[in-house]
């Protein structure tokens, strides 16, 4: 296996987690009562409990690194994402950042901040 990262996030409800991004194409790879690995193709999300977290208060993130950040971005709005500017979830679209980048974010429902990164060796990145 090559080395990897994965981000560990957390979550008040491993079931709505599961759901939430089951719409986004995320599946089960493993889940228990202490953990949950989340795939889609390449990308893979692990979840720990945290019954108490306050998602206004969340700390954690991660940046999804993504050949298509524009279909990820309508995935997202297609399963419901509203784009807002405060509320759990909600989606800030990709738009072109200085540094030549497109750049998106998704709030998932316990607040971590997915920040949406377009592969700038693609067309539509």
């Amino acid at each position: 296996m090559p080395d990897r990262a994965t981000p560990n996030l957390p979550s008040r409800d491993l079931a709505a987690t599961s759901l939430f991004y089951a719409g986004l194409g995320f599946a089960e790879a493993f889940r228990d009562d202490g953990w949950m690995i989340l795939t889609r193709g390449d990308l893979v999300l692990e979840f720990f409990p945290w019954a108490g977290l306050d998602p206004a208060a969340n700390p954690c993130g991660c940046c999804l690194r993504l050949a298509d950040v524009d279909a990820f971005a309508a995935a997202c709005r297609d399963a419901g994402v509203p784009e807002a500017t405060n509320g759990f979830p909600r989606l800030h679209p990709p738009r072109p950042e200085p540094a030549g980048l497109r750049i998106g974010a998704l709030l998932d429902p316990d607040g971590s901040l997915l920040r949406l990164v377009g592969d700038p060796a693609t067309a539509d990145g």
